[in-house]
């Protein structure tokens, strides 16, 4: 995993892990990687002088950055997404055939699912469990 530092072109500034760096520069080419504070997809890596410090509390302060990205990440999509559950394949193929007006969704797709999403040119991109928001409550 690598660990970037990302700047989105109103300034916002926040941190993105990736597998490695073909992982980012694949995902920010299809405009995938979006700013946790405004949802801009121009995105660019932003300079960092190395961190050559291995204290606990560094590390410590590191982890709940991460950790509070993560929760506006989840907040952003809470907030700006319909979850549309198990039929999320269904609805995004419905979306990209424009029989469904076009709307950002997210919900549960099993990887095979997704690769086929993904072959027939629909964005899709799984989150990572620490990413991905608790679905909604049911209404009784």
């Amino acid at each position: 995993m690598i660990r970037y530092a990302l700047l989105c072109d109103d300034g916002h500034d926040f941190e993105a892990w990736f597998s490695d760096s073909d992982s980012y520069d694949a995902q920010n080419e299809r405009g995938l990687v979006e700013c946790p504070h405004c949802g801009s997809t121009r995105i660019r890596k932003a300079l960092v002088a190395p961190s050559v410090s291995t204290s606990r509390k560094r590390e410590a302060t590191a982890a709940h950055k991460v950790a509070d990205m993560a929760s506006r990440v989840r907040a952003h999509i809470r907030k700006n997404y319909d979850y549309v559950g198990e039929d999320f394949a269904r609805e995004a193929r419905a979306i990209h055939d424009g029989e469904k007006p076009e709307r950002l969704i997210y919900g549960e797709a099993s990887p095979q699912e997704t690769r086929a999403l993904s072959d027939d040119g629909i964005a899709v991109t799984p989150l990572p469990d620490a990413l991905a928001p608790t679905p909604p409550k049911k209404a009784n």
